[in-house]
């Protein structure tokens, strides 16, 4: 009986020891995420930066790593099982590089009370602050020539209503007289983001910092998104490149025409190096030779998706010239091999981001990756191209591709211990015909015990931009493995209007937001709904941003498809949206002009969600943050309000502190609970 009672319990340990887990909001966000591998001078280690969240603090620990190229592997059950650990510390060390001479990380800390360069031996001893700038730095970088370290930081040039009105120290308010009073998810500081660079020798900064923009009121970086990748240093070390858009108010607001200009250490002059080019010039990259420099150009002004071109520009000459010119792709993360010969850039071909290489001397543009995966990043040595690398169905990690064997090695494997007791769904590629006869990718996620002979409910996803790829991200929101491991199947459809399918493709969506787009969305899920295994009486649509606007567009031409509908950050009335928005130049460009313009623009007759109300007769879960300020808040209000008022069946999931994102742990989960409690109710 003894013997009969102890098997039962080893089937039951082995049982659960080899069960696959499903991947749940919880399990997401202890995910590490790794990010910013750059390999050291020498080309013999990586540094990288891995990101671990804590739910029950609500908050979030970035630490800095080394591993060896070749050989050794970073395997890790957890935060304190990471190979060559560099930093434990509590806070975030962002902004990581290798001081030229590889014999210290510079980083930078929050660990003095705010943001500082720090340094550290690779062997993660002698830890010392560097700098002591009032206010903290960003965007930290050493001079190649290891004379000079350059930084951003935020200096105030505008007035408050307190600075105004001394006697009246606790008026809370602002007076704007001019566009953009905000952007994104944060209201102007009266302040603006310059670069300065200081003197440096062996670990010590000397001197008081040197604003290379000294009294301007333009930013560099770019906000909100750009970083260090827009300054640059040249190889003699006796130039700062930096990306700015030197035009305020209302011109910045409905202008793309950032510019890249050079900042002379010894003259102290500035000149415009991109003068003319009309649209968005920046991240500058000089080649290890110093007789050139690569950059990111887009022609038109105006407009944010045109299509990314790399130029070079000779130094000794100031001729220009567009490598790009026959290749109808985009272009991102430029890196030169190390004898300037060979430029390396990340593009999208068919829903991926692949690696590519332009050879000078054959003046060729080739594809080196290929698969479904999407490259982020990549840093050469002399051997490897030291890469990022996620896909649908794993979080980011590095890898060595060796460019001339063909060979791409993982070298990290950060959440090895969680995905070995994961099962992930099939991901299918399918082409699908639209209605004007074209073939149009979509990938198709099934559920990881997916069984033929059932019926499962589906979900068409909607996807944002509207000119961003359903590309093979891994997203901590719209995951589609967990959407698929709660028992969906999923359909992503990359409609008109996305990215890595060439520039007319892309370009098809302005001016037509509701129009062949919604026709694509359709013919993808009735094609999917074909097969014997999709539940045709429970299908959902749910998507954010221009998703979240085709999620309610869709509700009002659907004819009974659907059977739920979810929709964040979505624009609901664009007329109403238009006067609210910050940017003026992506409103302008995609619907074609304002609202009040003679004869009004197509757009906004045509493809406004709140005209369509009147068809709603499908329960909808609004999901939106207060501090989104690309689509104002009330444009979900307008939405959720409409569809109570019409006595549709309908939920408002609002969220105070968050914007166009959720962004902190504890909203993140609440807001995947709250998904799938609403699908739950209305599909399952």
């Amino acid at each position: 009986m003894k013997k009969l009672i102890l098997l039962s319990l080893l089937a039951g340990l082995y049982m659960t020891a080899t069960a696959q887990a499903k991947l749940t909001p919880e399990l997401l966000w202890k995910l590490g995420r790794v990010s910013e591998a750059l390999p050291s001078p020498d080309g013999q280690y990586v540094l990288y930066g891995v990101s671990q969240y804590d739910l029950a603090q609500n908050k979030g620990n970035r630490d800095l790593y080394i591993l060896p190229i070749a050989g050794q592997k970073s395997t890790t059950k957890g935060a304190a099982a990471y190979k060559n650990h560099l930093t434990d510390w509590e806070g975030n060390e962002y902004n990581a590089v290798w001081r030229p001479d590889g014999k210290k990380v510079g980083f930078l800390s929050g660990k003095s009370g705010s943001a500082q360069l720090w340094e550290i031996n690779p062997d993660g001893t002698g830890a010392t602050q560097v700098t002591k700038v009032e206010g903290g730095i960003g965007n930290f970088a050493y001079s190649p020539d290891g004379k000079h370290i350059s930084f951003t930081r935020s200096v105030k040039l505008d007035k408050t209503v307190n600075d105004l009105y001394p006697d009246l120290p606790l008026a809370d308010a602002r007076i704007m007289d001019d566009l953009m009073y905000r952007h994104w998810d944060s209201w102007d500081d009266f302040s603006y983001n310059h670069v300065c660079y200081m003197d440096y020798a062996n670990g010590v900064a000397s001197g008081e910092p040197i604003d290379i923009m000294a009294g301007e009121r333009f930013d560099s970086p770019l906000n909100p998104f750009g970083g260090p990748e827009q300054i640059a240093w040249s190889r003699d070390g006796k130039t700062i490149a930096y990306t700015s858009k030197k035009l305020n108010g209302k011109a910045y607001a409905v202008s793309t025409n950032s510019d890249i200009y050079f900042y002379d250490l010894q003259s102290r002059q500035t000149t415009n190096k991109t003068q003319g080019m009309m649209g968005y010039d920046m991240e500058p990259c000089f080649s290890p030779d110093g007789k050139k420099m690569a950059w990111l150009s887009m022609e038109r002004d105006g407009y944010e998706a045109d299509r990314n071109r790399i130029f070079i520009l000779d130094l000794a000459t100031g001729q220009k010239e567009e490598i790009t010119a026959e290749f109808d792709q985009n272009a991102a993360n430029l890196s030169w091999a190390p004898n300037s010969e060979v430029l390396y850039f990340i593009s999208g071909t068919y829903a991926t981001y692949q690696l590519y290489e332009y050879r000078f001397s054959n003046k060729r543009i080739t594809p080196l990756t290929s698969g479904k995966h999407n490259y982020l990043s990549a840093a050469p040595t002399s051997r490897f191209l030291i890469a990022t690398r996620q896909s649908m169905s794993s979080p980011t990690e590095i890898y060595a591709i060796n460019v001339e064997e063909g060979t791409e090695e993982q070298l990290t494997f950060t959440n090895k211990a969680i995905l070995d007791n994961l099962e992930m769904g099939r991901v299918e590629e399918r082409f699908v015909k639209t209605t004007d006869g074209e073939e149009m990718l979509t990938w198709v996620i099934y559920p990881p015990d997916f069984d033929k002979n059932k019926k499962y409910p589906t979900l068409l996803y909607c996807q944002g931009g509207p000119q961003s790829a359903v590309s093979q991200f891994f997203s901590y929101r719209w995951n589609f493995q967990l959407m698929a491991n709660a028992g969906y199947i999923v359909v992503a459809p990359n409609r008109r209007g996305l990215p890595t399918f060439g520039q007319k493709w892309n370009e098809a969506i302005s001016g037509d937001w509701g129009g062949q787009a919604m026709k694509d969305y359709l013919s993808a899920i009735d094609a999917v709904s074909k097969d014997p295994w999709v539940d045709k009486d429970r299908l959902g649509a749910i998507g954010a941003s221009y998703g979240g606007y085709s999620v309610y567009q869709l509700a009002g031409i659907h004819e009974k498809r659907f059977k739920t509908f979810v929709a964040h950050c979505g624009l609901y009335n664009l007329e109403s949206w238009y006067p609210a928005t910050e940017e003026m130049f992506f409103a302008n460009f995609d619907l074609k002009g304002a609202p009040w313009d003679k004869p009004q623009p197509a757009s906004y007759q045509n493809f406004s969600p709140h005209k369509l109300i009147g068809n709603w007769d499908t329960p909808i879960l609004v999901i939106h943050g207060e501090k989104d300020f690309r689509v104002p808040v009330t444009q979900g209000m307008e939405a959720f309000n409409s569809a109570q008022l019409r006595g549709i069946p309908s939920r408002f999931l609002y969220f105070p502190e968050e914007g166009h994102w959720v962004l902190s742990p504890q909203n993140g989960v609440l807001w995947h609970r709250v998904f799938f409690d609403w699908l739950s109710k209305t599909l399952k």
